[in-house]
């Protein structure tokens, strides 16, 4: 039980703002991206500056508290908040400093991936994210980092050059190449579990003007679409990055009135050739593909098309997500994906393939703690809804979306894109660095204090 005392040292110690259930910002601060989860944390510390974190990890520890770590806050699974616990909030640390000489970018771990992109794009450079820029840099580099610049550049965590995490023991450490190379390793794809990361620094690369964007065809030529992409991925120059969805076109401008509602199949492409180059790649892409339906596909500004998609999916809506790695895209998975992606339950319901070969297999599968070097696919399905009452259809739509498709895979997950889903599904998105894990896990967080994640368990726990 805590008592009053024991919350004013703590409020006395902290320089940012502490939270309770009784104060009138409780449930603003409470609340996460996905609405699907509700949870009432017994204390929430919005940090100010490192020293926050320290001291409020300690209190969690000294306290034998439920702690969560909370960063940019788009987990599916609600892992930054948590019930009856303390909540260290992060996202008051939003500092972004470029070296343009380097070419590396300092970020502190409560910024989006639109701070990094605002900052970076100032001096004509980027680092490999994800596709929205509203996506918290922490959660998405701890579990990888797969995004538009992946066959390009690589993962996020193969772009990271250093960390400074807060461990369980109160102490502030640095991890990279040369200061602690096993607690690095593990940080490159082994999520939150080895501390409270305040800081990252990243390489950054020329990227500033693309040529990207969505096209669209008609869901009718989804099978022939996906084995046309599939084919021209596998093989496509390292510049050209797309991503493959089942989508429905939103009853909203710039999509014409005439597509409103209507499902298709999607590519959203980004290709950071020059951009007369690029050009004339697409001129053959659109005549292989066939002429789409929608074409959005030009010149663009990188944090442009990083943000495209922000405003079909704003805080606050219901989700729910099932994941896969997948070597191959064979026929028979694609007449699947026919199947059920064509029965999208609800306007943002939605299934995505992204590429992660090219710069992203260049890494060994044992290099970092994330594991699946040898997929060329990550598959995520998205049940998403404004509406609590359509939870459950969409809920079982994904299900059986993933059952159907989950035997053509690689067997395990990203797990930046699975729910809370238990230990088994843990094991297999690390496979043989699994265990490895576990030994970094049991020497940095040996009583599994970081363990709102999902969560490598350590040997003495």
């Amino acid at each position: 039980m805590l008592t009053a005392n024991d919350l004013e040292n703590l409020r006395n110690g902290i320089r940012g703002a502490v939270i309770q259930p009784h104060d009138p910002s409780y449930d603003e601060a409470r609340r996460v991206y996905n609405a699907m989860i509700d949870r009432r944390p017994r204390v929430i510390v919005q940090c100010g500056d490192v020293a926050d974190v320290m001291r409020a990890v300690a209190f969690a520890r000294d306290h034998d508290l439920a702690l969560a770590v909370r960063g940019g806050a788009h987990n599916g699974a609600g892992l930054g908040v948590c019930d009856d616990g303390l909540v260290v909030d992060l996202r008051n640390l939003r500092g972004v400093r470029v070296d343009p000489v380097a070419r590396t970018v300092r970020v502190e771990g409560g910024c989006t991936w639109g701070d990094v992109d605002h900052a970076t794009h100032a001096f004509g450079l980027a680092t490999p994210s994800g596709f929205i820029s509203t996506t918290g840099v922490g959660g998405l580099t701890l579990g990888g980092g797969i995004g538009y610049l992946t066959r390009t550049y690589g993962l996020t965590v193969d772009n990271l050059v250093s960390a400074d995490i807060v461990l369980a023991d109160g102490r502030l450490v640095t991890a990279s190449a040369d200061q602690n190379p096993d607690l690095f390793w593990a940080l490159r794809g082994g999520g939150g579990n080895f501390g409270a990361v305040t800081s990252f620094e990243f390489r950054a690369h020329p990227v500033s003007t693309v040529y990207g964007g969505p096209m669209l065809w008609p869901i009718e030529r989804a099978d022939t679409l996906m084995a046309t992409w599939r084919d021209f991925i596998l093989d496509a120059p390292e510049e050209v990055n797309g991503w493959l969805g089942l989508v429905t076109v939103p009853p909203a401008p710039p999509f014409p009135e005439e597509h409103h509602l209507k499902q298709m199949c999607a590519v959203v492409w980004c290709d950071t050739a020059p951009l007369g180059a690029a050009e004339r790649r697409f001129e053959t892409i659109r005549r292989e593909f066939g002429a789409p339906a929608i074409d959005f596909v030009g010149p663009v500004p990188f944090p442009a098309l990083q943000s495209l998609f922000d405003p079909l999916y704003p805080p606050g809506l219901q989700w729910y997500w099932k994941a896969d790695f997948f070597k191959d895209l064979s026929n028979a998975a694609i007449d699947r994906h026919v199947e059920h992606g064509a029965r999208l339950p609800t306007l943002h319901s939605t299934m995505h393939l992204y590429p992660i070969n090219g710069a992203a297999q260049r890494v060994g599968r044992t290099d970092t703690a994330f594991s699946y070097r040898d997929a060329n696919f990550a598959q995520v399905i998205v049940a998403v809804a404004p509406d609590p009452s359509n939870n459950s259809g969409m809920i079982s739509w994904a299900r059986d979306y993933w059952d159907a498709l989950h035997p053509y895979s690689a067997g395990g997950a990203y797990i930046n894109m699975i729910m809370d889903e238990g230990q088994e599904q843990v094991k297999a998105a690390y496979r043989d660095n699994y265990e490895r894990l576990v030994a970094t896990k049991s020497r940095y967080d040996p009583d599994n204090l970081f363990r709102i994640n999902q969560n490598i368990r350590p040997v003495a726990a």
